[in-house]
């Protein structure tokens, strides 16, 4: 199972009806999805106490309209990082704590019927899932006695390639592939992507901000510093930013290794010169992407700051409502 902190984090995102729409358009069979209206997605409260009194809190459950009826269809999801063999059992008797609860609170159909559920596995393990996804396979058959019939959904992200993903304009992939991504540069073309496809949905780019930004902490385990942020341009503008730090502390390292084989005072020079003007460039195209144009004296003043000078603005960067801000004096 994953750490509660991943649960929480994932519960997050399926909180967002963006991302059960997209959960279900590409990685669940269209039959099952095909009368279904995503306007009518709606959050139900999602909290059960088994028999002997543990609360189970984890899953995120929806409901929705689906052909011409209104109907329930409930999505329970359950987040799971390693094989469990007996995940059929478990999904099974959460289904059935869904059930008690909505006879509880008298929602069933006409005719005191229960709605339809349909059981989401999202996997996200390293190795191939191999348990069985049906209750019947679990259990010794005897030609005499009935055996229960369940299957739940399996979604195995490591099934899916790279290139897969990529091709799909799809949240929920997006998310695959940040988990798997291990470059800075990768990471910041996946953020741009997801920004511009849900550009004005202020609320679902700050979910999306939070999440990519406790995933990078994660991963990282305390090597990297990224600001708190509330929307997707701030997080990529910091991430390229730390990028861009990360590039002059290599050359720094690669000059006093040069220094030591001797290397002359004048290629240290125009080495820390190059340095300068790619930060300065990188700062200046940052500027222009949350401000607008630059006019020609900013660009002048980048091309001819120091690098004290391109430390000072590039921290005033995220948090600044204005040019003039930036480049204040004080």
């Amino acid at each position: 199972m994953m750490a509660k902190h991943d649960d929480v984090s994932y519960k997050l995102l399926y909180s967002c009806p963006e991302f059960v729409r997209d959960l279900l358009k590409d990685f669940v069979p269209k039959q099952w999805w095909r009368k279904v209206d995503f306007k009518t997605l709606e959050r139900m409260p999602c909290s059960y106490v088994t028999d002997d009194f543990r609360e189970r809190a984890d899953d995120v459950v929806w409901r929705v309209r689906t052909g011409q009826d209104w109907m329930y269809l409930y999505i329970l999801i359950e987040f799971q990082s390693t094989v469990d063999t007996f995940m059929a059992v478990r999904v099974l008797s959460y289904l059935m704590l869904l059930y008690q609860d909505l006879i509880r609170r008298k929602e069933c159909l006409p005719g005191r019927l229960l709605p339809p559920v349909l059981p989401i596995v999202l996997y996200n393990g390293e190795t191939k899932w191999r348990a069985p996804v049906d209750v019947e396979r679990l259990i010794v058959h005897d030609a005499d006695l009935p055996v229960p019939r369940f299957r739940y959904h399996l979604i195995d992200e490591s099934q899916y390639t790279e290139a897969q993903l990529s091709r799909r304009r799809n949240l929920v992939a997006a998310v695959m592939r940040f988990n798997r991504l291990k470059s800075e540069r990768s990471l910041v073309r996946v953020i741009r992507e997801v920004r511009r496809w849900i550009d004005g949905r202020k609320e679902l780019r700050r979910t999306l901000a939070m999440w990519m930004r406790s995933v990078l902490l994660r991963q990282r385990k305390g090597k990297l510093a990224l600001p708190r942020v509330c929307d997707l341009e701030e997080l990529e503008m910091s991430l390229a930013q730390r990028m861009d730090e990360w590039a002059a502390q290599h050359e720094q390292r690669g000059m006093q290794k040069g220094e030591k084989k001797g290397e002359k005072k004048g290629e240290k020079r125009g080495l820390a010169k190059g340095r300068q003007e790619g930060a300065a460039r990188v700062l200046q195209q940052l500027l222009a992407r949350r401000f607008g144009p630059l006019p020609a004296d900013i660009v002048a003043k980048l091309n001819a700051a120091q690098a004290a000078d391109i430390r000072r603005w590039s921290g005033r960067l995220l948090t600044a409502g204005s040019l003039d801000a930036v480049f204040k004096t004080r």
